[in-house]
């Protein structure tokens, strides 16, 4: 008799077997140490900031990376235990070593922070353009996971400390925040060209909504929508709308106002934006009288932070201000997550950003603001009582 033949089952237990073997003698970090990553980088690197770049050591580290080294020691112990569980066999240098959590998340904050390209970065670091790409994707997925409570809706506690800085700041009372939303322009392959991507300037983009409190950090954002949208469009689409329409955001204690009035809690947003109970918008006229003109004047000081809050995300993690060439859509709002999400671990961590690097026109230039009629009756009473309590109380906001 003929001896039996294998079965198909058997061979690809067999080979399985195989593999297991060969993945388990990968060590999970590299046995040989690497040499310090930061030195070899520094010294490589350091004559491409220019001669007007910072000298000191420091300084050129946050130049590079955005934060300084201890909020990066504090982003690889945030994603140390994904990079090491799942050691992907093809990150190693050109020496032949595993790549070192640290390397790791140093390219990958580099590829955000500079959006040069992967062959550009991967040259930086001794390593190629597939790598890059594994890495930067493996530490977005790992962040956006690990870093979750660093953008969350304020505590009732921590709500009231923002609330004060505005009216300390503006003369706004019981502002919870500003709100603005940004354009992400990216290139998409020929199949997947949307007149819904499409936006006002003729460019493929994806819409980023963001609130902000007084220190630019992000309190809420929605993404993944076409940029084709309107503001106003996609503020309804977003959970924080619903939220605020059942009763379970900005839902806090009225505050009392001059003249008896009360205001309840709200934010502040452009023209782009519904006037609403809980979002006051500017007035809209070309002949304003003094009282909605110096209101406005305020309401716009307030709603800037929005705006600086995306030039300085656009500025820092430069790959949202580039075209983002054919992005998988699925991925690119982790990506934008991403980047808020080190926004807000560098702010909470006590680093200070970087004014120099944020963009120096608005984060939008070339767009213009849709604007939007819809009026809520209760909203406009809101604001008229809002400015009316702003200008009587005028003389004692601005000697504060």
């Amino acid at each position: 008799m003929a001896p039996t033949k294998k079965s198909k089952k058997r061979k690809r237990d067999s080979k399985k077997l195989k593999k297991c073997k060969n993945l388990s003698v990968v060590p999970m970090e590299p046995r040989v140490s690497e040499p310090d990553w930061w030195e070899i980088f520094w010294h490589k690197n350091c004559s491409t900031s220019g001669s007007s770049g910072p000298n000191d050591e420091a300084e050129v580290f946050k130049y590079f990376f955005r934060t300084s080294k201890k909020t990066f020691d504090y982003i690889c112990s945030l994603v140390r235990e994904d990079l090491v569980s799942r050691p992907p066999s093809g990150l190693i240098n050109i020496e032949g070593r595993l790549l070192s959590v640290e390397k790791q998340v140093a390219i990958a904050m580099r590829r955000l922070a500079s959006g040069e390209s992967q062959v550009s970065v991967g040259a930086s670091f001794g390593v190629g353009q597939s790598t890059v790409s594994q890495v930067t994707w493996r530490f977005v997925e790992a962040l956006e996971q690990r870093a979750k409570h660093h953008l969350r809706w304020p505590s009732s506690s921590r709500l009231e400390e923002i609330k004060s800085q505005f009216e300390a700041s503006f003369g706004l009372p019981n502002c919870c925040g500003a709100i603005d939303a940004t354009h992400i322009i990216m290139t998409l392959p020929a199949v997947q060209t949307s007149d819904d991507w499409c936006d006002t300037n003729k460019n493929y983009s994806m819409f980023l909504q963001g609130i902000v409190d007084h220190q630019m950090r992000f309190l809420d954002i929605v993404t993944g929508w076409p940029g084709g949208m309107t503001t106003s469009r996609l503020l309804k689409c977003s959970k924080f709308f619903k939220l605020c329409n059942v009763g379970e955001r900005l839902n806090g204690n009225a505050r009392k106002l001059s003249g008896g009035s009360e205001i309840r809690e709200y934010l502040v947003g452009g023209v782009g934006y519904p006037l609403l109970p809980w979002l006051i918008t500017p007035y809209e006229s070309d002949d304003l009288p003094p009282l909605k003109l110096n209101f406005n004047t305020v309401h716009g000081a307030a709603k800037s932070l929005a705006v600086r809050a995306f030039s300085q995300l656009k500025g820092s993690w430069r790959i949202l201000n580039k075209v983002m060439w054919r992005p998988d859509k699925r991925k690119l709002p982790s990506i934008i997550l991403v980047c808020c999400l080190l926004q807000n671990i560098i702010i909470d961590n006590g680093d200070e950003l970087q004014p120099d690097v944020a963009l120096s026109g608005h984060h939008d230039l070339g767009y213009q603001e849709h604007c939007c009629k819809q009026i809520d009756p209760l909203g406009n009473t809101s604001r008229e009582n809002l400015a009316n309590h702003w200008h009587q109380n005028k003389e004692k906001i601005c000697s504060s």
